[in-house]
């Protein structure tokens, strides 16, 4: 069998090792090092956003931002029943409600035509997620959230580098939030990042991630924080990475059209929306979906995939089948059935930075052999 190919594979081809040095060497490497607020400002400059708070994880921003609207229990949030279950658990966590909405079959991001028949007077925010690099209609949110005066929380996680109407992704919300994972267009291994333009929330945000210290009396708390700091470290690799964004959203779009050329002609399968009326994807992952055609689904695959030395990863199970939260009481008889359908039928193939055009090849012809 030829060499495995997973799913994903970091680009560091930059000046990491170098930035990594230079921390080392001055012993610069906890959150108090240079290349934090480096990495925060050069973030927030290349969304055009006025603060950028670093801190360790995706979902330690989406704890943050939501904790920093301060929530009252029973407030509800609107969100996509298929997403990544840090976004539902962030609303939980701040004793709030997740109210959820379907998803589009063709987009697969969440049903912005939905959201107004599920608001009700304890309805407070929209947490628009853009999905697998292709950009929610954010614009239709925002003029929901106008309308009824809610807050947008806007992951942009699964979009860093996309543009819509060539405004950049996490420019949206009022508080908008990033993952630095390692399978990311950015890469810190682990951490997030926080965005947003009104100064009070910045000021909560730095609080809440840091322990809720307080100036001049550091030990005496008025409100439970985390620690959520990234080290200077981590930052030092996001410099690096972030200089080489654009280049990357090139790549990551090659990967895409490459993907979309060799598999366009495959009976049985659906494959990503290239573009809407306002954005280009940017294939942050090469997501596909069985047809009903297919006799098999997504798990099974996988699978025979596995076997040809293809790695890959499943779409996201929905937030209303999520066995945690249906014990906590959610969620109760509801369902969603194309967010059931993505979980069951899909799945995204080797698409991480580091991958070449022959191993796309390689994925897309072992695709065709699993489905004949």
């Amino acid at each position: 069998m030829s060499e495995f190919i997973p799913v994903n594979k970091p680009s560091l081809e930059g000046n990491e090792a170098r930035y990594l040095k230079e921390c080392i060497d001055s012993g610069w490497i906890s959150s108090e090092g240079p290349f934090v607020g480096r990495l925060e400002r050069e973030f927030a400059a290349a969304a055009d956003r006025k603060w950028g708070i670093a801190v360790c994880n995706g979902s330690a921003a989406l704890d943050a931002a939501v904790a920093a609207l301060h929530l009252s229990p029973g407030d509800e949030v609107i969100l996509p029943a298929f997403t990544i279950i840090s976004c539902a658990a962030a609303i939980v966590r701040a004793g709030a409600v997740p109210v959820l909405v379907d998803s589009d079959p063709v987009t697969w991001n969440m049903r912005v035509d939905q959201i107004e028949q599920k608001l009700t007077p304890r309805s407070k925010a929209i947490m628009a997620v853009h999905i697998y690099g292709l950009p929610v209609d954010i614009q239709s949110v925002q003029s929901i959230a106008q309308r009824r005066g809610l807050a947008v929380i806007e992951d942009a996680a699964e979009a860093l580098g996309a543009k819509c109407r060539n405004q950049s992704c996490g420019s949206f919300g009022d508080i908008s939030t990033f993952s630095f994972y390692s399978n990311k267009l950015v890469t810190t291994g682990e951490g997030g990042m926080i965005l947003c333009d009104d100064d009070e929330l910045a000021a909560r945000c730095r609080s809440l991630r840091n322990l809720c210290f307080q100036p001049g009396r550091r030990f005496v708390h008025e409100e439970l924080g985390w620690n959520m700091r990234m080290s200077n470290l981590q930052a030092a690799v996001g410099v690096a990475q972030l200089e080489r964004l654009g280049k990357s959203v090139e790549r990551k779009q090659r990967i895409g059209s490459l993907y979309m050329e060799l598999l366009e002609d495959v009976k049985g399968i659906r494959l990503p929306l290239p573009h809407t009326t306002d954005a280009d994807n940017t294939y942050w992952v090469f997501g596909v979906m069985l047809e009903n055609s297919i006799p098999f689904d997504a798990q099974t695959a996988m699978e025979r995939l596995a076997r040809c030395g293809i790695g890959t990863r499943p779409f996201f199970w929905p937030m209303h089948e999520q066995p945690v939260l249906k014990r906590m009481g959610f969620f109760a008889g509801e369902t969603y059935p194309v967010a059931e359908n993505l979980a069951r039928r899909g799945f995204y193939l080797p698409s991480g930075l580091g991958i070449s055009d022959e191993q796309v090849r390689r994925s897309a012809a072992a695709l065709r052999d699993v489905l004949s």
